[in-house]
């Protein structure tokens, strides 16, 4: 397996433990993990979105264009999540906006080679090149991004009082 392949499996592997539990609480879009708030469903779908999308047009690509940049102020670095829903787009159009950003990445990635993957990121910005300075960190990122918001959602059920999905 190259390591370009190995990170196209690593991003679907990712991202489908994450759709299982979109799909679960999509009922429950805003509800929050603790009664203190917290990132719920709604908002960390958003998030993964617009930072999959800020990395890949941005970072990786160096373009100034971003198709989801209108959503940054609700989702991307330094936003808080809010529990009006008119606030936000639809769980659906978020879904579909994450297929679509990610077919997108999937299709970046088919144009570099695995020794293109140790370039440098041409929109990284310098004080984030220790997490993103190659095009190889960013794809890294966005494999374990996903995984870092897992946990928000498991507890999310576990606020709802549904029962876990793994013994």
């Amino acid at each position: 397996m190259s390591t370009i392949q190995f990170i196209k499996s690593a991003l679907e592997t990712s991202k489908g433990s994450m759709m299982g539990l979109f799909e679960d609480l999509k009922d429950a879009p805003l509800a929050q993990p603790t009664t203190s708030g917290g990132n719920h469903a709604l908002w960390i779908l958003g998030h993964l979105v617009c930072s999959e999308s800020f990395a890949i047009h941005q970072m990786v690509l160096g373009e100034q264009s971003n198709p989801v940049a209108d959503w940054q102020p609700l989702f991307g670095m330094g936003s808080s999540p809010q529990t009006d829903p008119t606030l936000y787009p639809s769980y659906a159009e978020l879904q579909e906006a994450w297929e679509e950003v990610r077919a997108h990445t999937l299709k970046t990635l088919d144009t570099f080679t695995d020794a293109d993957l140790d370039t440098p990121a041409p929109g990284c910005p310098e004080e984030w090149a220790s997490w993103f300075g190659t095009i190889g960190k960013v794809y890294t990122a966005k494999i374990i991004h996903p995984t870092m918001h897992y946990g928000q959602l498991t507890d999310i059920r576990r606020a709802l009082g549904r029962d876990r999905l793994m013994a």
